[in-house]
């Protein structure tokens, strides 16, 4: 069953639905899954997107802050939703498709602005976070899975645009990098986004603080789309919806797609 899937941060649901129908009209994906929804699940609006064709839905979310949906064209069940951390936050929900394949959509804590679990509480809880999620995919070896959404990492020195510069800066730290990468060992995963685009810069998040976020271009790439080893060659047709970070009311990430015959 080949289908199309696409992640992308939002930064709320409610307030920029339009895009996101915008995105589901235009683009079509089977599945989108959405990070920092910043809404209960009950007013996530529903019926906007089930009449684009979007009838199922697994979600958690929260008012005003993280929460996480999986918007599906296909049946889906939910599967899992984790606390990591311990934090009580909405940053985890998966769903199972019908072909058996586990869809995990993760929204990892940003961590703040200093690079210090010392001095900065919200460094030290992405840190844990990480580690709980390397642990339990120890635990619970996944298995014809993808894992996707706002991991809040840009590890390699092409997903940033100066490496340099941005070394001791949070989301390309080397602490986080080696967290970020303890995670995929743990559960086998591997990154479509880069076995199909191995090359280049390549970004999915631009700061709203730049005044021309296009011409400026310092981005990072913080949107994550993973398959378990033994689905990883099923994996191609990645891209970045770049010009979606110039839509009206627009969010600071991009949609990251990826396609699948499974």
């Amino acid at each position: 069953m080949p289908f199309t899937l696409a992640t992308w941060n939002i930064n709320s649901v409610r307030l920029r639905e339009p895009i996101v129908c915008k995105l589901l009209a235009e683009e079509g994906p089977d599945v989108l899954c959405l990070q920092e929804c910043k809404s209960p699940v009950d007013k996530i609006p529903r019926a906007q997107f089930a009449e684009l064709g979007y009838t199922h839905m697994v979600a958690r979310g929260e008012k005003g802050y993280n929460g996480v949906a999986i918007l599906s064209k296909l049946p889906i069940e939910e599967a899992s939703a984790q606390d990591f951390a311990g934090l009580g936050h909405a940053r985890h929900i998966a769903g199972r498709l019908e072909n058996g394949v586990t869809i995990h959509n993760f929204y990892v804590p940003a961590g703040g602005d200093v690079a210090d679990r010392e001095v900065n509480e919200k460094f030290g809880q992405k840190l844990d976070y990480l580690t709980d999620m390397r642990d339990w995919f120890r635990n619970e070896r996944p298995e014809r899975a993808i894992l996707v959404g706002d991991l809040n990492i840009a590890p390699r020195e092409d997903d940033v645009w100066s490496h340099k510069q941005l070394l001791k800066v949070v989301s390309h730290t080397p602490i986080e990098v080696e967290h970020f990468h303890d995670v995929m060992e743990a559960g086998d995963w591997h990154d479509v986004t880069r076995a199909d685009i191995p090359e280049g810069l390549l970004y999915s998040w631009w700061s709203y603080r730049a005044k021309d976020w296009d011409a400026a271009d310092k981005g990072r790439r913080l949107d994550h789309v993973w398959a378990t080893g033994d689905i990883r060659a099923a994996g191609h047709s990645s891209r970045v919806l770049r010009h979606a970070r110039g839509w009206e009311k627009p969010s600071d990430h991009a949609p990251v797609f990826a396609s699948f015959d499974l």
